[in-house]
This record gives structure tokens, C-alpha cells and sequence, in this order.
């Protein structure tokens, strides 16, 4: 049996909730709200599963050592201290990252390299041989984060941020990430039960982000590799173990995923990226102008999308956001409307009240998923107070 350790999941703003109901229903043990984390513990096994199958995660630390630290001396002293054979060949590669909260430090690339410089050292003193540092593709990726006065050394398991899915050739000027849209369709209470619509796509992340929650896909099974492969301890029987039965859970989509996009060369895109994902059966992505378009069909819809808020779009954004408002007013009865933006003016145009409003970041811009019903029959627009 192989034995539980500690792990940490780090998600955005925002997220912390999702992350630890997502943790909980894998089978996580002891899981904890941390600020855009949350801590956990399983074994190996877990640990690949947690990289495979969580949507809002964007990493998955393994946390080795834990101490108190006084200055930079301090800390090459305890990292030169540490035994490093379990982790790492004199011979191999390694890369350090560094999140600083604290007084007593200020450079996060500076601690980064004191901890580096520990390392090699210590091979070179013991092996005669030092590892060499390759930023891309380590051999061991090792995050140290210090709080205050709390130094933790952990194994990054995952390498590249998690929301690089691998489905995604082709991008727009304003894509969105991942985990960021995975998470705004989660918190949108979508379950796949009913149509699924964004009506500015883009290069399509909203709309495979919905059919993998819709058919319970793992979101990561198209990585092209994990860091914890190049761990000494990497089980690859393990790992495919865990993959197919993943891979045994996923269910079947009786409802349609629709995308418009009023710029070709987006629709583009968002085909080719839902063909990378193989989710061309459950997805459909036209060519349309939003504002023009109505509701097809008597069903009730689900809407979640990512308008442009101004940033990197020369838009006149007032009268851009009023038409938002106006759409989904006459032409969009029976919707319930989420979108996320930063720009908080623009929203005030709308012309229609929130019935939910929940503060996120999109990287570092402060933005708000808001979320709109549009009742049954109401041309005259009568939504929730």
C-alpha cells in the first residue's frame, strides 16, 4: 500500500470552494480552505489523479519540508542541510520557483537562487557532481514559499500551469484560461442537463471547458506530460491505471453545445480547437453576430461567456454592453445569462439587474461573474429583482 502524504492544491481567487468539493468527491483526505488554496492528502496514486481530473486546480504541491527561517543565510543553510537523493541525480536537472510573503524578503527570484545554489552545492560536496539547471524541462521543478517567517519546500507535480489542457492550438487576443472558465461554469450551476451556449466564443475554451464538465472528462488527459514523470519514483502502471479508470467514468450528452462568433477567423479557431479535443459530436460553432441572433427552440438555456471588456478591443463599450442587455431582453426568453468582466462601468449599461454577482480575477484584472435570468415570454424584460 502505498502511503498518504501531504499536498497542496493551488487554484484562483475565488475558488477555493470548488476546488475542495472537486477534492472531495476524487477522495481526498483531510481537505482544508487555504487563500487560493487548499490543502489535502492522498497517496501517489492520488497525487496523479488529482493532475488528471481537477478542473480548477492550477497546480498540485508535494510539500517536503517545512522550517523557520532568519535570513538568506538561514535559508541555504537548512536547504544545504536536506537530504536531496530520494528527489534527484547529481547528474540530473532541476528548477526552483519562488512566492515570497514576508518583511524579511523581497526578491522571489533571489530566494529562487539562493535555494538553487543550496542544492548544487551539496551534490557537488557529496557526489563531486552537480546538477545543472534547465528551466523547461527539470528533471525535479521545486517551489519554495515563504510566509513570513515560514519557509515550506515543496515538489511542483504538475510542471506547466494545469490549465494548459493540450487542446489548445489556436488562440484569440483576449483568450481565457482554463481553469478560469472551467471554475465560472462550475459556479454557474451548469450540470450538462440542459443546452449550453456562449455566444462570443472566441477560440472556443468556454464551450470545451462545459462539454468535458457535461460528459465528466477528465480535463487533463491531453497534457503532453506532467512533472511528476520525471520523478525517480514515477509509476507508469500507476498512472494508467488511474487514467483508465478515469476514462470509465465519463457519461453520455443528450443536450447541444452552441458557440457563435461574429469574426471568422475566431470560428476558426474554436473549430479547431474542439477538434483537438475530440468534442466535435457535442459541439457546434457558428458564424453569427450575437445581437442579431434569437433564442431556437422551447427549451431553457444556459449562457456563460467572456465579452470583451475594452482592455485589448477598441470598442465603444457603453453602448456595446447595452446591447448585451437588449439581446437577452427580446430575443432570449427562458436564459439564464452569466458573464464575466472587469470592466465595472460598462456593466452599469446592461439596462437589466443582477441576480447574482460574485468577485473573481481574470489574471490580474478585479472582475465580476454576473448572472442574469431572463424569464420565460419577456419581451417587456421582466427579470429578477
Amino acid at each position: 500500500m502505498e502511503e498518504n502524504f501531504n499536498m497542496v492544491a493551488k487554484t484562483l481567487f475565488g475558488f477555493e470552494e470548488l476546488l475542495a468539493n472537486e477534492l472531495t468527491q476524487l477522495g481526498a483526505q483531510h481537505v482544508k480552505k487555504g487563500v487560493r488554496n487548499v490543502a489535502f492528502s492522498g497517496d501517489k496514486g492520488f497525487m496523479y489523479k488529482a493532475n488528471l481530473a481537477l478542473r480548477t486546480a492550477v497546480k498540485i504541491l508535494k510539500p517536503i519540508h517545512s522550517f523557520t527561517v532568519n535570513s538568506e543565510k538561514d535559508l541555504y543553510d537548512k536547504i544545504y542541510a536536506m537530504d536531496w537523493s530520494p528527489y534527484l541525480k547529481p547528474t540530473g536537472t532541476l528548477a526552483v520557483d519562488a512566492t515570497i510573503h514576508s518583511d524579511l524578503f523581497s526578491h522571489s527570484l533571489y530566494i529562487a537562487q539562493k535555494t538553487k545554489d543550496a542544492i548544487v552545492d551539496k551534490f557537488r560536496d557529496t557526489d563531486g557532481q552537480r546538477p545543472n539547471v534547465d528551466l523547461k524541462f527539470p528533471d525535479l521543478k521545486i517551489n519554495v514559499h515563504i510566509d513570513r517567517r515560514q519557509c515550506t519546500i515543496s515538489l511542483d507535480s504538475s510542471g506547466d500551469s494545469l490549465h494548459k489542457r493540450g487542446y489548445k492550438t489556436a488562440t484569440n487576443i483576449a483568450p481565457i484560461n482554463e481553469v478560469l472558465a472551467a471554475g465560472m461554469i462550475m459556479l454557474s450551476g451548469w450540470d450538462g442537463q440542459l443546452d449550453f451556449m456562449d455566444p462570443m466564443c472566441g477560440s472556443g475554451t468556454m464551450l470545451i471547458e462545459a462539454a468535458m464538465i457535461a460528459c465528466n472528462i477528465p480535463p487533463n488527459l491531453m497534457r503532453k506530460e506532467f512533472a511528476f514523470e520525471r520523478w525517480q519514483d514515477w509509476d507508469v502502471e500507476l498512472f494508467e491505471k488511474i487514467e483508465e479508470s478515469l476514462l470509465g467514468k465519463t457519461r453520455d450528452f443528450h443536450h447541444k453545445i452552441i458557440g457563435y462568433d461574429k469574426a471568422p477567423s475566431a470560428v476558426a479557431k474554436a473549430k479547431e480547437n474542439v477538434k483537438n479535443a475530440q468534442l466535435e459530436d457535442f459541439i457546434e460553432v457558428k458564424h453569427e453576430d450575437f445581437f442579431k441572433t434569437q433564442k431556437g427552440g422551447d427549451q431553457k438555456l444556459h449562457m456563460v461567456f467572456n465579452p470583451p471588456y475594452g482592455e485589448r478591443l477598441n470598442l465603444d463599450m457603453e453602448s456595446f454592453y447595452a446591447n448585451i442587455g437588449d439581446t437577452l431582453k427580446q430575443n432570449y426568453p427562458d436564459t439564464d445569462a452569466w458573464f464575466i468582466t472587469s470592466n465595472l462601468d460598462a456593466l452599469k449599461h446592461v439596462g437589466l439587474r443582477p441576480s447574482r454577482k460574485i468577485h473573481l480575477y481574470n489574471a490580474k484584472l478585479e472582475a465580476r461573474l454576473v448572472k442574469y435570468v431572463m424569464y420565460e415570454g419577456s419581451k417587456k424584460g421582466k427579470y429578477m429583482k
